[in-house]
């Protein structure tokens, strides 16, 4: 196959628009809209989500697909085609690729190391599926228990521990030939809402940012990251204007990112449909202000009509002076030298001709599938043991409750597809005696009152939450149980700051993610199969630290 490669220093204005913007579309093939977009508008890159998503074989052949019409197109350098695979209760990648810890449960086990292995599998995964961009990690320091949309996508509470870990992270997604990008500057950590929701403002002053929300930031510049993502937050001290999120800000972007921190990386926006974005300035004309602060990369994800309508406006801003022609070809060049360094036609045209593509063996092979487990054996943490009632002390032919909730989306970044709850799964591997309850989430009174009356015959019971403390009738579940004469085990399939609202409770595990194999550790732990060595990576308000902090390396 040939085809005539553009020239990367001879772009035309609407392919310069063209490689500073990373468009989503819908289905598991290549739409007919993004095409056009590849090869009308020279758009050069591509985000997937879970609904592009089938098998690994599936995978391959997508992104085969979109850079075959890349390639005939005539682009210079393969698309970037990007992914949220930060693992954990965030990734895009389904059946038949490695469910692999997220940040937190890497975090609970107190070694940067891990943060490392798991990112580099990671990368190894991704790029042999034909992803070569991957937006993560999460460098933001989760210091605020009512945080809806961070939580467990982060390492923890201490900033320099985060940092040991993000940077290890960034190291190993580069050694497997993918770039990273450290998101979201300057840190959406402390916030107790949800920026794909509304607009949230952090007024932390200079003074606290530097100590704690940028330490991340600071440490991944000074390690190379490839690339950051600006998050959709306002920062009155560094932008005055509250209704201005950190992305519009030339004061975050320009000044304070690239001027006063030196960064000469790439730097992105989050989506520019994200309501923080779209509900107020609107994403066309957000993204015209993105790039007139000093971004280089625009994420519209989802709509096609507005995938249009930015490339329309940004040209029009371009052609009238609005946006300096310079503002442009610096974003370009930043977009073009990241992919000289990291994608090759050579590594992509050897597939265009095969009738069968065949995924590597690396793909959920035992190397990683070994790596997820063992990891996950060193996160999963005994919170609370009060009186050691745990192990359970309880015979075979006793029967054991399990509570479960529906599993449901917390926030918008998740991908409902892949929401699974597995703890009655794992209960009745080990105990075949087990009485299974689902209930909704949350909870309904008459839920929790029947619930209740038929674990009258268990002789233990265990409860499974999910962002329970930010939940009242999630806790109303947990306090009825615990009223019951059994012992209650609760178990925190997400956040481990569920148990701040049922200190009472004497046996606690945090498991940070509803994957299976965390499931499975925390059960084994439970009925004493195993020995839970997480330690916590956040402090629980209300609680005494009973897993203690990890520690942050040097």
């Amino acid at each position: 196959m040939t085809a005539s490669q553009t020239n990367d220093t001879a772009l035309t204005l609407r392919q310069k628009i063209g490689q500073t913007m990373m468009f989503g579309f819908h289905g598991t093939e290549p739409s007919p809209e993004i095409e056009r977009l590849i090869r009308e508008h020279h758009v050069g890159g591509v985000i997937l989500f879970a609904r592009n998503i089938g098998g690994p074989d599936d995978v391959l052949k997508l992104t085969v697909a979109l850079q075959k019409i890349a390639y005939e197109a005539g682009h210079a350098h393969p698309l970037f085609i990007s992914i949220d695979q930060e693992n954990g209760i965030v990734r895009r990648l389904g059946a038949g690729t490695t469910l692999l810890p997220g940040n937190m449960a890497v975090g609970a086990t107190g070694s940067p190391d891990n943060a490392r292995a798991v990112a580099r599998a990671t990368g190894r995964e991704l790029k042999a599926l034909g992803i070569n961009y991957n937006l993560a990690p999460v460098l933001d320091v989760n210091n605020n228990p009512s945080n809806p949309v961070i939580g467990v996508r982060s390492y923890g509470e201490d900033p320099h521990f985060v940092a040991d870990c993000g940077v290890e992270a960034i190291k190993g997604l580069q050694e497997a030939g993918v770039p990273a990008c450290g998101k979201h500057f300057p840190g959406h950590g402390d916030t107790s809402k949800d920026s794909h929701l509304t607009l949230p403002t952090i007024p932390h002053d200079r003074k606290r940012l530097f100590e704690v929300e940028m330490v991340p930031f600071l440490k991944a510049i000074a390690h190379g990251v490839d690339s950051i993502m600006i998050a959709h937050v306002c920062f009155p001290e560094i932008e005055p204007d509250v209704t201005k999120s950190a992305t519009l800000s030339k004061r975050v972007v320009t000044d304070l990112l690239r001027g006063e921190l030196g960064y000469k990386g790439l730097i992105t926006t989050d989506c520019m449909e994200m309501h923080a974005i779209s509900k107020t300035i609107g994403t066309v004309e957000g993204v015209c202000q993105a790039f007139q602060a000093g971004i280089d990369l625009a994420f519209v994800s989802h709509s096609h009509d507005l995938q249009e309508a930015t490339i329309r406006r940004i040209a029009e801003a371009i052609e009238s002076g609005e946006i300096p022609a310079s503002r442009l070809d610096e974003s370009a060049e930043r977009v073009l030298d990241l992919k000289r360094n990291y994608l090759s036609w050579d590594e992509i045209t050897p597939y265009f001709g095969q009738e069968t593509i065949t995924v590597p063996s690396l793909v959920n092979g035992e190397e990683h599938q070994s790596l997820a487990r063992r990891v996950m054996e060193s996160a999963v943490t005994l919170t609370k043991n009060d009186g050691g009632l745990l192990p359970l002390a309880i015979s075979a032919d006793q029967s054991v409750g399990v509570v479960y909730l529906k599993n449901i989306m917390t926030s918008m970044v998740e991908d409902e597809r892949y929401l699974i709850n597995s703890l009655a799964q794992a209960v009745e591997a080990v105990h075949q005696n087990a009485q299974t309850f689902e209930v909704g989430n949350p909870p309904t009174d008459e839920e929790i009152e029947r619930v209740a009356g038929q674990l009258s015959d268990c002789a233990a019971v265990i409860v499974g939450t999910m962002n329970a403390q930010l939940s009242p009738q999630q806790v109303a579940l947990v306090k009825r149980l615990h009223q019951l004469p059994q012992p209650l085990v609760v178990v925190s399939m997400r956040t481990p700051y569920d148990l701040a609202a049922f200190p009472e409770v004497a046996a606690h595990i945090s498991a940070y993610e509803f994957t299976p194999v965390a499931a499975e550790i925390a059960v084994q732990g439970i009925f004493g199969r195993t020995d839970l060595q997480g330690r916590l990576p956040v402090s629980i308000p209300g609680v005494a630290q009973r897993g203690g902090k990890a520690e942050a390396r040097a």
